[in-house]
């Protein structure tokens, strides 16, 4: 049984006369009577009656169509979802990210990819970089933001975000009070930093920047989230050095101040497994870097 032979027997089974069928599959009436027997043959039941008064459908045809109907509806959509899959218009992204792209512009970016493809579905997982490179190793993740460069082979990165690194420290400390901060003014207070496990590029470049003014953090407390580091500092716990966006938290009791020297900038990265072919998140990039050199990332 061909699809071929569900379009034919539908057509026949509205006219109801083999002539007028035909007209309207635009072939001539033997091929289409050969095609019915075909199809009867491959069923192993009479679908129409012919005789002197015409053609009728049979029990056995009546029942036929719905499911014929059904049939052809079922391929049409499935071929029109291969489409849309081919072209990346529909299909589901599981991404990944670290919480600080909440404050860098990551929900804007996400509104204007599903404005854009609204046939996509995009799935959220807050998760640290080392974490997020070993989903996209496993396929357990289509894409990811994360804080380092540095990953393998088998994964691509792009420059997502750019912004300056600035002073975090509890509402009431001393220099609070100052427009901006020396890194030099936090030798001897206690560090709050993100985990050199969730994140060893972060870790080393606080510690390198530290000492290219000549001393070392006195690290006091290590949280696994950027979130948990302005929390902690806010309840008076330590000091820290946080990426600008970190700002726009609303978090309470904490007080934000540029830095006063020249350092390394806050960066991350949007990441991607090279292989195998994802249309939907091959677009997904394409609308982060596009927002990136908007920004003139």
């Amino acid at each position: 049984m061909e699809f071929r032979h569900l379009r034919y027997f539908l057509v026949l089974a509205e006219e109801l006369h083999f002539g007028r069928a035909a007209r309207r599959l635009s072939i001539s009436q033997p091929p289409l009577s050969l095609n019915i027997q075909q199809l009867e043959a491959s069923v192993g039941a009479r679908l129409f009656e012919r005789d002197s008064r015409g053609v009728r459908l049979t029990a056995a045809g009546r029942a036929f169509r719905e499911s014929a109907t059904a049939l052809l509806a079922q391929a049409e959509s499935a071929r029109q979802l291969a489409r849309e899959i081919e072209a990346g218009a529909v299909g589901r992204l599981r991404v990944g990210f670290v919480g600080s792209m909440l404050y860098r512009g990551l929900p804007q970016r996400l509104h204007e990819f599903q404005h854009r493809y609204p046939g996509i579905q995009v799935a959220l997982t807050e998760l640290n970089s080392q974490e997020q490179i070993d989903a996209l190793l496993h396929g357990e993740l289509d894409a990811g933001f994360i804080h380092t460069s540095r990953v393998p082979d088998e994964l691509a990165t792009e420059l997502a975000h750019r912004e300056p690194f600035v002073c975090c420290m509890p509402e009431g400390h001393p220099l609070a009070a100052r427009a901006e901060v020396a890194l030099t003014d936090l030798r001897g207070e206690p560090f709050v930093l993100f985990s050199r496990k969730a994140s060893p590029d972060y870790y080393n470049r606080i510690f390198e920047m530290c000492a290219a003014q000549g001393f070392y953090p006195q690290v006091r407390h290590e949280m696994r989230h950027w979130l948990s580091v302005v929390s902690l500092v806010s309840q008076g716990m330590g000091v820290a050095v946080v990426p600008a966006a970190l700002a726009h938290s609303g978090m309470a009791g904490a007080t934000f101040r540029p830095l006063a020297d020249a350092t390394v900038p806050s960066e991350v990265y949007c990441v991607w497994k090279r292989a195998p072919d994802h249309p939907a998140r091959d677009h997904f990039v394409d609308t982060i870097r596009l927002a990136a050199a908007q920004a003139g990332v």
